[in-house]
């Protein structure tokens, strides 16, 4: 049986490919330490999960909109209008299977065979194969070496065949948070050349020291038609197995989505939409959880900060999300960061992802969504490998 072109060439996710090694190893009774997968160790939050409980029980558990439930449209589009500081309606939101669902079909939506997607390196690995899935061509952009944007090699970048940029603020995997200075140049930049903006906002809650993240959509008109944000509730809300998501921007843009998905999915799950829906109708907008989830992340982040400085592993800081990138080039042979983390769970139970999936072959990344515990024998796992 022949594959199509659109298929032979993608590779499994890499995050995905060693959190399963991990797994496997562990289910062989090695105590494995996985710092590779990026999914909160926090339960989700007691609102989302009663919701959840109540629906299944209900029995109603049938087919919605295929842009989901009116009710959770208009939360979403109330919790934008709260967060970004500008006003959404429910007819610029849809909901997704996933924020990656989400972002999928936002690209499909606006990518054409021969159009141009710049990436700012590094990125998160699945951005490259969505982009070539839909005919497009991903550009990759180095970043400066504190891993944030390089706009002189940004503007250098831009062809007449470039037809969006993607933004992911905080990043995934280096924690880097976009200043308001760098999103309104940006913003600047894109309208100038009718770039549109595919700002991905997973992480936009978890920032913890410094100014907040800006969205695309708070500066100014032009940036704001030209945005299309994706988020959902895995990251902050601890809901990944809910699978939900949404794509939010002009009506066209999110009608098209809405479009796409009814053929090829049909709706969003019905119990993770009323979860999400419980989670969003908490008091101030979030689950009181939430707050000491991202205050613990904090403080596990400043406490893997100061071991990996003490190893003498420089590391770009990351003010939010939960991850840390540092670079491990002093330790890498010709197999490069791959055999590094291959060598890293064979021999020393202990998975992190090789930077090459990010497009930076000279650093690894590591996930701090686990116990300190954990982190500390990590880091005595990691400082034996370096030697």
């Amino acid at each position: 049986m022949r594959l199509t072109q659109r298929v032979s060439g993608i590779s499994l996710s890499m995050t995905l490919a060693l959190d399963a090694r991990a797994k496997a190893l562990a289910a062989g009774g090695r105590d494995v330490i996985n710092m590779s997968v990026g999914e909160p160790d926090f339960p989700a939050p007691a609102a989302a999960r009663e919701a959840a409980c109540d629906t299944v029980l209900s029995g109603a558990v049938r087919y919605t909109p295929a842009g989901g439930t009116p009710a959770l449209r208009r939360a979403i589009a109330e919790h934008l209008s709260r967060t970004r500081g500008v006003p959404f309606g429910p007819e610029q939101v849809i909901v997704c299977h996933s924020t990656k669902h989400a972002l999928s079909g936002a690209i499909l939506a606006l990518v054409e065979p021969g159009d141009e997607v710049i990436l700012t390196l590094p990125a998160w690995v699945s951005y490259d194969e969505m982009i070539r899935i839909a005919g497009g061509t991903p550009v990759s952009v180095e970043p400066r070496p504190d891993c944030g944007p390089d706009f002189d090699r940004i503007q250098a970048a831009m062809t007449p065949r470039t037809r969006a940029l993607l933004l992911n603020s905080p990043c995934n995997p280096t924690g880097y948070v976009w200043t308001r200075a760098e999103v309104e140049r940006l913003a600047g930049l894109c309208a100038e050349r009718g770039v549109a903006i595919l700002s991905d906002e997973i992480y936009r809650r978890l920032v913890y020291e410094g100014e907040p993240n800006p969205s695309p959509v708070s500066c100014g008109d032009a940036a704001r038609t030209a945005t299309v944000i994706v988020d959902g509730a895995s990251k902050a809300f601890a809901m990944t197995g809910y699978r939900i998501g949404f794509v939010a921007g002009l009506p066209a843009v999110v009608s098209a989505v809405e479009r796409l998905h009814s053929h090829l999915v049909g709706a969003p799950n019905t119990v993770g939409q009323a979860a999400y829906l419980a989670a969003l109708a908490s008091s101030g907008g979030e689950p009181p959880e939430v707050a000491d989830m991202a205050a613990e992340f904090d403080r596990r982040r400043r406490y893997l900060l100061e071991q990996l400085d003490a190893m003498g592993l420089a590391t770009p800081r990351p003010r939010g999300a939960f991850y840390a990138f540092p670079d491990v080039s002093r330790w890498l042979d010709e197999r490069g960061s791959a055999g590094f983390c291959e060598d890293l769970l064979e021999n020393q139970a202990l998975a992190l992802v090789p930077g090459s999936a990010f497009g930076v072959d000279t650093h690894v990344r590591l996930s701090y969504a686990l116990s300190v515990e954990r982190i500390a024998e990590a880091c005595e796992r990691l400082h034996r490998r370096l030697g």
